[in-house]
């Protein structure tokens, strides 16, 4: 049964992407049009409902329609900003757009992508009013953030005193192109102002990628270190496309970067290497000897930013190169902290179960286990115990660890020890005495730990770790295991109580009433 356009508005104004997708499924119209003419897709669009404007698309409504203004939904949510929005709309099939309508898209990404969108919003306000310029950082997909700039419309304004704030929001990228985007900017206009959010950088890099446009590595490289922010959809944009790129040609002018006098882009090559680490194997050129060999040669051969050098020492770490513990001896005694806490990870197997540590790891993380910093300290704490096998100078120093004056030190450390193997009675002396720490993640561990060493202390344990602080934990395992604990406790007690309180057939318990004989005898 077909069902009114007027509920599909309804359904996409509550952003309720499952009942816009059940309504279109019903025969709902969907370029049904909104009370000011424009097509419901708009609305999505304007609202940064990524979800809702997916639904729209993939249940017929039409990203390319011509508007009365020249734009398109599809402009729209170019100019809008959002790398989540646009390819929402965009959809599965962009080889359908003709070159013409192609190059206007990356002309539009690329326009507001130099010319910085506060500026923009600038130039629109009504001069002979104030503008309050807002900024706030939102998320843009499952896993990126962008900025939002939202300039208020003028009506509400009238109380405005201060100057226009955009703190946050500073492109360091220096001046901005005098002209800025023009018709397909109207996306913007609402009754509450203007809004846009800075994620044209990766849209112009997702368009690019979608029409088959290689765009020169270096372009993608400072695109993405140009808010110098790795969680900026910009970055992770050029990281994925160039990710995808396996040519020989793309991998040596990434890692060119390595050289590069930019330590924001030297992070972004590390970045990208990460990515391609931890990502599925394909039958693709994977580069994991080569990305292995390249990772050892910059950690020996000289980083002189602490925060990069830590930062590939800690991409090392993923791999399986040979001389991964040579390498972290060689910065076990490095004057930044940041450097010695990767370096535990590095000396210790990987292996399960792990072979005994030689001399010169024993010592390296005995050491690294008294270090000044927390952070040394507790990462040192975790390699031992994943290495204890029993020594006694080994569980001196866990037991210590577990005391140690900082707490997240202590908690980091409480988690490890919770999960391992070793039941020295020390250790479990040691987290028994976590009980009344503050850190409601460190009193459930050391409950924990005490239950799974099947301690007589476990009872009292559980009942001093307290109800926890966030609905989250409803499916910690940690908490599932106690809780099963209690249950098979409290049953083993109703059956112990029932077997001794219950009167034989044949006799009458003290004091009841009743028939001598067990029922049904008589």
């Amino acid at each position: 049964m077909r069902t009114d356009g007027a509920e599909l508005v309804a359904a996409v104004r509550r952003g309720d992407a499952e009942a816009v997708a059940a309504l279109l499924e019903a025969g709902a119209p969907p370029d049904a049009s909104t009370e000011d003419g424009l097509p419901v897709l708009c609305l999505a669009i304007a609202a940064y409902d990524a979800a809702v404007a997916e639904a729209l698309v993939e249940g017929g409504a039409d990203p390319d329609r011509t508007l009365s203004d020249g734009t398109t939904p599809l402009t729209r949510a170019v100019a809008g900003g959002s790398p989540a929005m646009a390819a929402a709309v965009l959809g599965h099939d962009p080889r359908r757009l003709p070159d013409a309508e192609r190059a206007r898209l990356l002309a539009l990404a690329r326009e507001w992508y130099e010319r910085c969108a506060r500026d923009e919003l600038r130039d629109r306000a009504d001069a002979s009013r104030p503008a309050d310029a807002r900024g706030s950082r939102v998320m843009d997909g499952e896993y990126t953030h962008v900025w939002q700039v939202t300039l208020d419309a003028p009506t509400a304004l009238t109380d405005s005193t201060g100057p226009t704030d955009f703190t946050g929001l500073t492109d360091s990228t220096g001046p901005t192109d005098p002209t800025g985007p023009t018709a397909d900017s109207t996306a913007l206009t609402g009754s509450a102002g203007l809004t846009v959010r800075e994620g044209h950088g990766a849209i112009l890099t997702d368009l690019e990628w979608a029409f088959r446009v290689l765009t020169p590595v270096e372009e993608l490289v400072a695109r993405a270190t140009r808010r110098r922010d790795s969680d900026h959809v910009d970055w992770a944009a050029a990281r994925w496309v160039l990710s995808e790129r396996r040519s020989r040609e793309t991998w040596a002018a990434v890692t060119a970067y390595r050289h590069s006098p930019d330590p924001e882009r030297r992070r972004f090559v590390l970045d990208l290497l990460h990515h391609l680490l931890v990502s599925p194997p394909t039958w693709r050129n994977s580069y994991e000897k080569e990305t292995a060999d390249l990772l050892v040669a910059w950690a020996t051969d000289g980083e002189d930013d602490p925060g990069v050098l830590a930062e590939v020492l800690l991409v090392l770490n993923e791999t399986e190169h040979p001389r991964l513990k040579a390498v972290g001896l060689r910065h076990a005694g490095h004057p930044d902290p940041r450097v010695r806490a990767q370096v535990p990870d590095l000396v210790r197997s990987w292996d399960t179960p792990p072979p005994p540590l030689d001399a010169d790891a024993r010592a390296v993380l005995a050491a690294l286990a008294t270090d000044e910093d927390g952070g040394v300290r507790a990462k040192a704490g975790r390699a031992l115990i994943v290495a204890h096998e029993g020594s006694p100078d080994f569980a001196d120093v866990i037991v210590g660890l577990l005391g140690d004056p900082v707490a997240d030190v202590r908690a980091s450390v409480a988690e490890r020890v919770a999960h391992s193997a070793d039941r020295t009675p020390a250790i479990a002396d040691a987290l028994a005495a976590l009980l009344d720490e503050d850190l409601f993640d460190t009193r459930l561990n050391a409950a924990f730990g005490l239950l799974l060493r099947d301690d007589p202390r476990t009872a009292d344990a559980i009942a001093r770790v307290g109800a926890p602080p966030h609905p989250v934990y409803v499916h910690d395992h940690r908490l599932s295991q106690i809780w099963r604990w209690e249950r098979d406790h409290r049953e083993e007690s109703e059956a112990a109580g029932r077997g001794r309180g219950r009167p034989r057939p044949t006799e009458k318990a003290d004091g009841a009433d009743g028939p001598t004989a067990a029922p049904g005898t008589r």
